[in-house]
């Protein structure tokens, strides 16, 4: 077993991105020749599906960022009784995820500024969107990257889970 100068908790915490940090950790990552993967969501309730899009996110061969909804982000975009989770748990329970290389916030009802400054390799996207209606998408491939659709796994949404709770 390697030896690691950080515990578990440190690890995790570190790939909680802010927006001061960004910048350098993309340079360090592309300085690697690291390809940049980004999606997002609200991620209120993690499920399969989400998993699944993270696991197939990841097997493109890059470092993944996940973008989060803020909470207040989650309220305007799904009603007032989301989010269920508030964003520190999201964002903690995203990083502790292998897969997962950063996790940061958005306060903004899309990714758009998000993506503009990470400039990603790879946008992907669960497939209830197409490429036409991914936001990113045209800025992605204006400059070079690729746009990825991932199928959705049937019967998993945040949506459906409240539904069956109550």
């Amino acid at each position: 077993m390697r030896w690691h100068p950080l515990s578990y908790q440190e690890f995790i915490e570190k790939k909680i991105l802010t927006h001061e940090n960004l910048a350098k950790t993309l340079f360090l990552w592309r300085f690697k020749s690291n390809p940049i993967i980004f999606t997002n969501g609200c991620f209120d309730l993690l499920h399969d599906g989400h998993l699944d899009l993270l696991i197939k996110s990841k097997q493109l061969h890059g470092k993944l960022i996940v973008g989060i909804n803020s909470d207040a982000s989650v309220k305007r975009l799904k009603g007032d009784e989301r989010p269920i989770k508030n964003e520190a748990s999201r964002l903690l329970q995203l990083a502790a995820l292998q897969m997962v290389d950063g996790v940061i916030l958005f306060d903004e009802d899309t990714p758009l500024e998000l993506i503009k400054i990470i400039e990603p390799d790879i946008l992907v996207k669960g497939g209830d969107y197409k490429i036409e209606t991914i936001v990113g998408a045209k800025e992605v491939m204006n400059k070079g990257g690729k746009v990825e659709v991932i199928p959705l796994v049937a019967g998993f949404s945040t949506t459906g889970l409240i539904a069956k709770m109550k």
